[in-house]
């Protein structure tokens, strides 16, 4: 019998790769498949978007510090953010929830009212979706549809050499705020009757419980006429979503770590757990924000914009994926993110 392979060798990415290996498109209908944020399909004049994403408690999320409304509102939105990495708007939502009895009526009608919020705030309908049983914690997922225009559908795959790399916001934020989360519980374990004083680390911690995604950043694009070469929203840390957009591009680049937008809190927090700031904007994940590529003719559009940092540009394929110091050596990127089947989350 042939050796079996536990998951933790090959990760999340080496086993999305393995299960959709050999799979072909059959029906016309069908546009892009596998292996970019959303697929896309064409029943019309404009393309429909889906993405599909899934939160599990004890994995995701921990209720000892989750409130129920964040985490409804979180998970709509980070599902939103696929979207729009792919320069399209979210329509409409389907909820499928898994729940064990421990949950009351009231705290599920507290989930929901983050989904509402979510929706009421990104515009976005909550159409259908389907409840079940668990023997342990809960379960969510969430499926989204949205619309883009024809020509103007963004992948991961169309980086070209000399492009233009920017990031939106700043990185590493929700990162720290998990940090801080998970401190404070261990704290309260130990003692109960532990009052936190969080006020110190209210942008992080928000964070990470209640993200945003970027629909003022595709509503600019669209007013400046802007359509980027490629683009992904950053889930899993910079340097992990640099090596999907660089994979599927065929090309290399070079981020300079100088350049990392870092936001002051998010740098004087990181600085209480001994980790550099740009090591959780490289590798921390979650925060939503838009790691996207640009022609170098639309960088005077772009140069002024509060909220848009150039930090790299695109290189040939055989140059690799590299970071460079501010004293101008160069590292090669390795994605050391979260990863869902290491042994270490066993």
């Amino acid at each position: 019998m042939d050796k079996l392979t536990n998951l933790s060798e090959i990760g999340e990415f080496g086993l999305i790769e393995r299960l959709t290996k050999d799979n072909t498109l059959k029906n016309r209908t069908s546009l892009l498949g596998v292996g970019d944020d959303c697929a896309v399909m064409e029943y019309g004049e404009s393309p429909v978007l889906v993405s599909t994403d899934a939160m599990a408690e004890g994995v995701h999320f921990d209720m000892m510090y989750t409130p129920l409304k964040h985490l409804g509102y979180k998970v709509c939105v980070t599902n939103f953010s696929d979207i729009y990495a792919m320069n399209g708007i979210p329509q409409q939502i389907v909820v499928s929830l898994s729940v064990s009895s421990k949950y009351s009526l009231e705290a599920l009608e507290e989930l929901y009212g983050g989904i509402k919020l979510a929706c009421k705030k990104y515009n976005v309908d909550l159409v259908g979706g389907d409840t079940t049983s668990s023997k342990g914690g809960m379960f969510i997922s969430v499926t989204v549809l949205g619309k883009g225009e024809k020509n103007k559908i963004v992948k991961r795959s169309g980086a070209k050499k000399n492009d233009l790399i920017c990031v939106s916001g700043d990185l590493g934020a929700a990162y720290a705020g998990l940090l801080v989360l998970q401190r404070e519980k261990v704290t309260f374990e130990a003692n109960p009757s532990f009052q936190p004083d969080l006020k110190p680390y209210e942008y992080v911690i928000q964070r990470h419980l209640k993200p945003e995604a970027q629909k003022k950043i595709i509503e600019f694009f669209k007013e400046k006429n802007i359509v980027p070469t490629s683009m992904i929203d950053i889930s899993d840390g910079l340097a992990s979503e640099c090596l999907h957009i660089c994979k599927q591009s065929n090309t290399g680049c070079e981020i300079y770590l100088e350049k990392l937008p870092i936001d002051y809190q998010t740098s004087k927090t990181l600085e209480e757990f001994k980790i550099l700031p740009e090591t959780a904007a490289l590798n921390g994940g979650e925060d939503y924000e838009l790691l996207f590529t640009i022609n170098q003719k639309d960088y005077e559009k772009i140069k002024d914009h509060d909220n848009i940092s150039i930090i790299g540009y695109v290189t040939d394929e055989s140059s690799g994926c590299k970071l460079i110091t501010p004293q101008n050596t160069a590292m090669d990127i390795k994605a050391q993110g979260f990863n869902h089947y290491s042994n270490k989350n066993c």
